[in-house]
């Protein structure tokens, strides 16, 4: 698997109170976590990459694609910039079923036989197949974030990001779920941003860690040597 290259670096807002996000150019085997306490700018960077806010200056780039550059006024929107998402209040529509919560957008974006092959597949890797025609309100929250992860690995997106995606789940259940991560990693091969709280996640998910700072990167390294 070839490396993903990001870099960004962006102000939001203007003045003293503007603040400024700069992670440097870094290339990306397989996973790399975000780590630091609530206000550092995990979740900022990862909407600024997925395109769900807007800078007021500044770049994102993944590898050779600039998904946006205030001043060359580019700004892709979100469905253009191969960026699957996984938030963490995991954003699931409850007036669907999971499979047509999974192949939400899918279809227009491949085309119904290829959406309905690529969902035999990764329903097949995150064992979500007998949850397909469930309601999502009879979903336990380990099921819930696996229909999520299958919903952004429907478009083979270019990065995935997960933000705290085993925050809202007991310790039995994040150790259910972890294998599921290491799958997405190891066989479909999905370059990810992962962010989390837990050290012992990052240490066991990522190759490399980033220690935010209001906006900075404090320290950076494998997870072994900077946690």
């Amino acid at each position: 698997m070839n490396p993903i290259v990001i870099e960004l670096a962006v102000q939001l807002g203007n003045g003293a109170d503007a603040f400024r996000l700069r992670l440097p150019r870094i290339a990306m085997a397989r996973t790399l976590a975000l780590f630091g306490p609530s206000g550092a700018g995990k979740t900022t960077a990862l909407d600024l990459v997925a395109g769900l806010r807007r800078p007021d200056s500044g770049t994102v780039r993944i590898g050779d694609r600039v998904l946006f550059d205030h001043a060359q006024k580019v700004d892709l929107p979100p469905h253009a910039r191969r960026v699957g998402y996984v938030a963490q209040d995991l954003a699931l529509f409850p007036h669907l079923n999971v499979r047509r919560n999974v192949l939400y957008g899918a279809q227009s974006r491949r085309g119904a036989p290829a959406a309905a092959e690529r969902l035999e597949q990764v329903a097949e890797l995150l064992e979500i197949g007998g949850l397909l025609d469930r309601a999502v309100s009879e979903l336990s929250g380990g099921e819930r974030q696996r229909a999520a992860l299958a919903r952004a690995l429907m478009t083979e997106p270019d990065l995935l990001m997960l933000d705290e995606p085993l925050a809202s789940l007991d310790h039995s259940l994040r150790d259910r779920i972890m294998p599921y991560l290491e799958a997405i990693r190891d066989v479909i091969g999905t370059p990810m941003i992962y962010v989390s709280h837990s050290a012992d996640e990052v240490r066991r998910v990522a190759e490399w860690v980033l220690v935010l700072d209001r906006g900075r990167v404090a320290a950076a390294g494998p997870p072994s040597e900077v946690l």
